[in-house]
Parts: C-alpha cells; sequence; structure tokens
C-alpha cells in the first residue's frame, strides 16, 4: 500500500477500458435516476440528445470503480471534497471509457498529524474526447505512523 509519502505531484495514472452497455444504463437509472432519456430507448431518440444516455450520477459511479481500480493501493482514509464536476459530453451505449488521475497538490493536514491531503484531478474521456472532468480531495495516512 501507498502512503502520503509514496505519492508524487504530477504523478498519473490510466485506468482499464470499461465499456457501457445500454442495459448498464437502463439498471442504473431505473434505481437512481429515472428519467425516460436513461431508461427509454425508443424515446430517447426523441431527445436533446438523440438517443439514450447515461446519467451524470452513473458516470460519477464509474469514476468512483475506475479510480479505485487504479488507485486503490493508496491508503485513504476518506474523500473529503468533491469539486468542479463537468459533464462534458453525454456517455452513450458502447462507449469505451478510460480514466486519467493526476496528483495537482498534496499537504499535511494541519489539524491532524496523521493525514495529509492530496488532491487529485480527473479526466474521463472516451478516445480522445474528454466526456468528465473533476477534482477530488483526500485524506491519506501518512507513513511515518505506520507500527
Amino acid at each position: 500500500m501507498r502512503y502520503y509519502e509514496d505519492i508524487l505531484v504530477n504523478e498519473k495514472r490510466i485506468s482499464h477500458r470499461h465499456i457501457v452497455t445500454e442495459s448498464e444504463i437502463i439498471a442504473f437509472a431505473r434505481e437512481f435516476d429515472p428519467q425516460w432519456f436513461h431508461t427509454e430507448p425508443s424515446r430517447a431518440k426523441d431527445s436533446m440528445f438523440g438517443g439514450l444516455v447515461a446519467s451524470g450520477c452513473h458516470i460519477l459511479s464509474l469514476w468512483r470503480k475506475m479510480d479505485h481500480s487504479m488507485n486503490g493501493d493508496i491508503q485513504y482514509c476518506c474523500g473529503v471534497g468533491l469539486d468542479d464536476i463537468k459533464f462534458r459530453k453525454a456517455v452513450r451505449t458502447g462507449d469505451a471509457l478510460t480514466l486519467e488521475s493526476e496528483v495537482v497538490e498534496k499537504r499535511l493536514s494541519k489539524s491532524d498529524h496523521q493525514f495529509g491531503i492530496v488532491q487529485m484531478s480527473y479526466k474521463m474521456k472516451r478516445d480522445e474526447s474528454v466526456v468528465m472532468t473533476l477534482e477530488a480531495v483526500n485524506l491519506v495516512y501518512r507513513d511515518c505512523l505506520r507500527k
């Protein structure tokens, strides 16, 4: 596992590819965001999107899953904030998504010496087209406190 001291500013990682399926879009939306352009493919053709699209909440859940697959070796305590979330392009059936992370800042916690604060910037892409961006701030355990 990687601790605060092991993480480098400007460090970049890229996730595995995730191919979005129609059944995944519909199942997620039926449970969490049941708008017709997420749940009804034939009706969604008449929407401003011109077809079925994934919910923003669905995209965020994919971000979390993909982030864990590439940064799950970090000794996180918890996330403390998500900032500047932008859905830049619609995600559709068959889209092959990847996630890129970059450590943009790190600093020691002023209120609790057992943690460092790590800020990461993310881009979710379909090929070279960015579909979502966000910034995440996390508390990460410090190595100097390992027993």
